[in-house]
């Protein structure tokens, strides 16, 4: 008896901890991961510890929804000019995690650079895993100079968004 009392009162305490932790919460604007030298420190090509590839693992893998871009579009102008670097945004894809939209650099019909514009940030855990994530994925779609590319281990979500934005991209740039 005296046992569940003091479990019951433990259990109670520890309950009350638990709800009175406020989580952190993110400030400030959600910098652009790009793979343009001049995009800053996060865009390192050889930062691929701990991020392997995934061929398509089903199950735990859920349809982002795709929603129009209101961010930056292609510049027609752009395309009259085959060896002009143009810039062509993505639609924004609404993963489970957060939106993720990328804007790709394009020289004629070949890709040069890959920024992603918005990723999941609300969560430490989200930084963590983009900061290491997305710089791969960049270097793939350079690499692979399309969106048929493997998903990041551990960044599912994201890597489906990503690849789903990167798409778009190249689809507008091509009409």
């Amino acid at each position: 008896m005296r046992r569940a009392v003091v479990s019951s009162a433990a259990t109670a305490a520890g309950v009350v901890l638990l709800l009175s932790l406020k989580p952190h919460q993110a400030t400030g604007p959600t910098p652009v991961i790009g793979s343009a030298p001049d995009a800053g420190s996060a865009s390192g090509a050889g930062s691929t510890t701990g991020a392997g590839s995934t061929a398509g693992s089903g199950s735990d893998v859920s349809e982002p929804s795709t929603t129009p871009s209101a961010g930056p579009s292609a510049n027609p102008s752009a395309a009259a000019s085959p060896g002009a670097a143009r810039k062509v945004g993505g639609d924004t894809v609404n993963t489970r995690y957060g939106p993720v939209q990328v804007q790709v650099t394009l020289a004629g019909s070949r890709i040069t650079a890959v920024d992603v514009v918005k990723y999941p940030t609300a969560e430490r855990r989200d930084r963590e895993i983009n900061t290491s994530a997305l710089p791969v994925l960049n270097q793939e779609a350079i690499s692979a100079q399309s969106a048929r590319i493997d998903v990041v281990s551990g960044a599912t979500y994201t890597s489906e968004g990503y690849i789903r934005s990167l798409q778009s991209a190249l689809d507008r740039a091509k009409g």
